[in-house]
């Protein structure tokens, strides 16, 4: 297990799995900035290095050689607390936090995130609004349960993210199609890091949000911020876009507030930063679903640009025990967007070339030579870049994606072997 060690002697943050850097690279920079971080990945990445005070190699999904490893640590360095941004890793986090009498959430709170068919009977026991929603084994058993819900249903994976295999359905053909998808979904791994099944769930009407709550004890929450999600055409669940206000008028919610805090307090959790999404339907906030760690897709970014709230900061801050700094120290709008391809193929150039004082990040995620699938058949592994703005206010930020998106191009090779230009 090599240690590359570091000058400090400080008690170390230990925070699983380093992530994607396009998503996740900012995030451990603002840890690593306020706490020495002791990173144990399966792989620990080179762009990781400048940041971490060490960098342990260990199977992330063999928890007694983690927890060796951590117990290592402890003895030569001191341990001040366990974190973890990424889903696949939570429980695991739990877990170590609560041998090593850290602060943290149970494991059993964790395993309630995680498992999503848990989540809705914890949530329906506790009259807390969610979805119907039922674990079904075969194709055919969901279309038996797709005439008691009535109505469009939902088909996703009992343990999957980033809506990967979600899918409405509607006929008995659709259900089943979607049955299958939601069975079959791969995301990074994700697929070996939970319980497998597939749900099918009532359909729920409405704009969804994701409400950034900071968990600083049982019946103790602070929501962050509230980011509005834009999606792709259903009957996929792709997301395109992320907004933050720090004016939002859903802030001043009230609904919103006690469904999350109901939520929160009914799976058990009381610490740490989570991402918890919602739609708001005719009858009110209906949760989605929990996340038991920072929201992705750079919501947090979005959450330091418009707010100045620094939620990997805090996050870090409670892992070890300290207290937050949960002032906001500015107030205006920012916003991503993820583009996706047009047409099915294979990526032949891509070119962008300009600056703007609003344009804080444009970034390719695919490079010539990538196959990306259109929607309808895309996933979030089929995203061709991405833009963050910012704006005084959410409509400009809107603009200002447009904008960004209209001065980008792509080339893609279409399977139908012709060339294809998005610009």
């Amino acid at each position: 297990m090599p240690v590359t060690p570091h000058s400090s002697r400080s008690p170390l943050l230990v925070v699983l799995g380093a992530g994607n850097r396009t998503f996740r690279g900012y995030g451990l920079k603002h840890i690593a900035a306020h706490h020495p971080v002791a990173l144990i990945d399966d792989q620990p990445p080179a762009w990781a290095e400048d940041h971490v005070a060490l960098s342990i190699t260990a199977d992330l999904t063999n928890g007694e050689a983690v927890t060796k490893a951590v117990a290592d640590l402890d003895v030569d360095r001191g341990i001040a607390g366990v974190l973890t941004y990424t889903e696949n890793h939570v429980v695991l986090a739990a877990r170590l936090a609560q041998h090593f009498a850290l602060p943290g959430n149970t494991p059993a709170a964790a395993e309630a995130c995680r498992d999503k068919y848990l989540t809705r009977s914890l949530l329906a026991a506790a009259h807390v609004p969610s979805a119907r929603s039922y674990l079904v084994a075969d194709a055919e058993t969901a279309v038996e349960y797709a005439v008691l819900l009535g109505g469009p249903v939902v088909l996703k994976p009992r343990s999957m993210g980033g809506s990967v295999g979600a899918h409405r359905a509607h006929t008995p053909e659709q259900v089943r199609a979607a049955f299958h998808r939601a069975k079959s979904a791969t995301l990074f791994g994700l697929e070996h890091a939970g319980t497998s099944g597939v749900l099918i769930e009532e359909y729920l009407d409405g704009p969804e949000i994701s409400v950034e709550c900071i968990a600083l004890g049982h019946g103790n929450v602070h929501i962050a911020a509230i980011t509005r999600k834009y999606l792709g055409d259903e009957p996929a669940f792709l997301e395109t876009c992320h907004l933050v206000d720090a004016t939002e008028p859903l802030l001043a919610d009230s609904r919103i507030r006690e469904v999350a805090l109901d939520a929160l307090t009914t799976v058990g959790i009381s610490n740490g930063v989570l991402h918890v999404a919602m739609r708001l339907t005719r009858q009110g906030p209906r949760i989605v679903e929990i996340n038991a760690r920072l929201g992705d897709h750079l919501i947090p970014q979005l959450v330091l640009l418009a707010t100045g709230l620094n939620l990997p900061q805090i996050a870090a801050d409670l892992a070890v025990g300290a207290d937050p700094e949960l002032l906001p120290s500015q107030s205006q709008s920012a916003a991503v967007r993820f583009l996706y391809p047009a047409v099915t193929g294979h990526v032949t150039a891509v070119h962008t070339g300009f600056f703007a004082s609003w344009l804080d990040r444009f970034e390719w995620t695919v490079t010539p030579g990538s196959y990306v699938t259109a929607p309808p058949r895309a996933t979030v592994r089929d995203r061709t870049a991405l833009a963050v703005v910012t704006g005084p206010d959410p409509d400009t930020c809107l603009r200002r994606l447009q904008s960004a998106e209209d001065r980008s191009g792509i080339h893609i090779q279409a399977d139908t072997a012709t060339t294809a230009c998005v610009a």
